[in-house]
């Protein structure tokens, strides 16, 4: 995969870094975040694949970007698609850290010692160049202000930001009030970021236990109507997704 582009968690992190504090915001449920960051990141590499509410591996050649790959790797040992819900609901927290570590390897963040009271070491960590966190910023207000669709990678970002609860750290108060109603709509725009987005939120609300049922009154009955309208988009997907994938392997063998 290369350093040339930052990945979605990388992006995600950076988004819930305060400036001001050297913390994140939402730290609970921003390690079921970053899982999901890490699916929607492997999708668009090609390595797996939406199947229903489940994940397939479809492409297990490496990427290159340790904490993907060992993500990855977690996957294909399961032998058979999982649950998204069952994922990022897993025995993986610490992913923040995790993260937060990687964009310091990286030269993106330098982490900052201090004490608390005086006597408890505490690590904060500050962004090394403010204009990356800036331009990321940059496309997810353009994206919400304008009302262009966004391109899958941003739509994907959105609606983890939404998912974790970041609308109210990137626009708070009354007057983001209308920011947040559109960053939680742009949860439509990419079916993968819209799957995991769900199953994050499925998690926090604890309802990962048993999988969904379509109610007798039909699939979308009883749904949100940003889950209804990205239900359809989601289950075209795998079956393109597979198609796509085949050719992927074939060209992945070299």
């Amino acid at each position: 995969m290369g350093r040339s582009r930052r990945t979605i968690p990388e992006e995600l992190l950076l988004l819930a870094l305060d400036p001001a504090t050297g913390t994140t915001a939402q730290p609970q449920s921003l390690d079921l975040g970053l899982a999901g960051a890490q699916l929607v990141e492997l999708a668009l590499a090609g390595r797996i694949a939406p199947d229903g509410d489940r994940i397939a591996v479809v492409l297990p050649r490496p990427t290159g970007d340790p904490t993907l790959d060992s993500a990855l790797e977690l996957l294909r040992r399961r032998g058979s698609p999982v649950r998204a819900v069952h994922w990022i609901g897993g025995p993986r927290l610490g992913l923040r850290q995790t993260y937060l570590t990687h964009l310091e390897r990286c030269g993106m963040v330098h982490a900052v010692s201090g004490q608390m009271c005086g006597v408890l070491p505490t690590t904060r960590y500050q962004a090394t160049d403010t204009a990356i966190s800036r331009e990321i910023r940059a496309r997810l207000d353009a994206a919400i202000r304008t009302g262009v669709p966004p391109d899958p990678r941003t739509a994907a970002l959105a609606a983890l930001a939404h998912a974790v609860g970041l609308g109210k750290h990137l626009y708070p108060g009354n007057e983001g009030r209308s920011c947040r109603s559109r960053l939680r709509d742009l949860i439509r725009h990419d079916p993968m970021g819209g799957l995991v987005a769900h199953a994050v939120m499925d998690v926090q609300n604890g309802v990962a236990a048993q999988p969904r049922r379509a109610p007798a009154g039909g699939a979308a009955a009883g749904r949100s109507p940003a889950r209804a309208a990205s239900a359809p988009a989601a289950r075209r997907v795998p079956q393109q997704a597979r198609h796509l994938a085949g050719g992927m392997v074939r060209a992945g063998a070299r």
